[in-house]
């Protein structure tokens, strides 16, 4: 974190944290369910169908008082707002630097007592036929549970579906992460 960031995170986080409690109330929102009691977890953010998913799972974890740490392609970051992103919690990836995005994110899990991140698992906006695994890989990898985050436009709710600990098999562990998210409607339902 560069020190601009260092110096902005504070203010910028409990900033942000009172602007969003206020906004969800005064919206009719609604927050569902319990983080758990642990230092270490990786947060499935689905459906991933709007940029205004961000800001709201930014909110989510302010409500529910855990610090969010998320991915965003690298020009989120360039000035003049990359300090304000990187106080939001935000880690610039490059697009096409895959190869390493998991083992990165591992060795963050590793270097830290505490560290949440917020994983969208389809990886765009736009509509796709897979999830990509990085986030299975990374919470494996890191021996950390998925938290099932999730914004339901169409009920106004938004919070935690529960925890999975990663079995290691994908596919069973991915059927039944996919079975809660099957009844989440995102902003744009035909993108999901």
């Amino acid at each position: 974190m560069t020190a601009v960031a260092r110096v902005l995170a504070r203010p910028v986080y409990e900033i942000y944290r009172t602007a969003s409690a206020a906004g969800f109330h005064l919206a009719g929102w609604r927050f569902e369910g319990k983080i758990p009691d642990a230092d270490k977890f990786l947060v499935v953010a689905a459906p991933h169908t709007s940029n205004w998913d961000l800001p709201i799972m930014l909110g989510i974890a302010a409500h529910f008082r855990r610090r969010l740490h998320w991915v965003g392609k690298a020009s989120l970051f360039k000035p003049p707002f990359g300090g304000v992103m990187r106080a939001l919690g935000g880690v610039p990836v490059e697009r096409g630097a895959g190869a390493n995005f998991v083992s990165d994110i591992v060795d963050e899990f590793r270097a830290r007592e505490r560290f949440v991140i917020g994983i969208l698992p389809e990886g765009t906006r736009q509509k796709v036929r897979e999830w990509r695994s990085g986030f299975y890989h990374i919470a494996q990898g890191a021996g950390v549970p998925i938290v099932l985050g999730f914004v339901d436009y169409a009920r106004k709710a938004a919070g935690v579906g529960g925890v999975i600990e990663p079995s290691g098999d994908y596919e069973a562990d991915l059927a039944r992460i996919k079975a809660f998210y099957a009844g989440v409607t995102g902003k744009h339902p035909e993108r999901a």
